[in-house]
């Protein structure tokens, strides 16, 4: 929880606290548990709407700490994977991973997928996340990070394709194509 309020947040005191908060929240509110999820979800589920509400009052502001890692560097990465009409190389395209439902309920894929979210680019990662675990939507991800939308859907290519890529090699055991 802390390393995921800090990577969300980009201040470690700052996720620090909204973890406690939210364990604070769950503790004071433990008799409106309904036990409809397991209680990890229902906590983790009050830290996204914590880190959501410091998110959000935020505002605009840049965080020095945002503007280290740049995600240029991946356009060499991905511009190889696919021909000059933006389909998948041939020998490229990604292969079948079988079923992946049953993979999602093995706690070790979130340990790898964790994995692969740290090898991302910070700034890539954080707006994946911002997507796909704080649900947030792009007009509120592009004010809170200072984007244009056409620049979000870009990183969240990126980290989607980064994230298969390495799920690929470190989960499902299939090697990529010599791309």
């Amino acid at each position: 929880m802390v390393k995921f309020a800090r990577l969300q947040l980009q201040d470690d005191a700052e996720g620090e606290d909204v973890v406690q908060e939210a364990i604070e929240a769950a503790l004071g509110g433990i008799d409106r548990f309904a036990g409809r999820a397991a209680l990890k979800t229902w906590v983790f589920t009050i830290l996204r709407h914590k880190i959501v509400d410091v998110l959000r009052t935020r505002g605009r502001t840049v965080q020095v700490s945002s503007l280290g890692r740049d995600d240029a560097d991946m356009d060499d990465t991905f511009d190889t994977l696919f021909n000059a009409n933006e389909h998948w190389q041939p020998d490229c395209r990604p292969r079948p991973w079988g079923d992946p439902h049953a993979a999602l309920e093995q706690q070790q894929f979130w340990q790898v997928f964790e994995t692969c979210l740290d090898v991302l680019p910070a700034r890539t990662a954080r707006v994946f996340m911002m997507r796909e675990f704080l649900g947030l939507e792009t007009d509120e991800i592009c004010a809170t990070l200072a984007l244009t939308a056409s620049h979000c859907h870009v990183i969240l290519h990126r980290a989607r394709a980064g994230l298969r890529l390495c799920l690929t090699q470190g989960w499902f055991g299939t090697e990529p194509a010599a791309c």
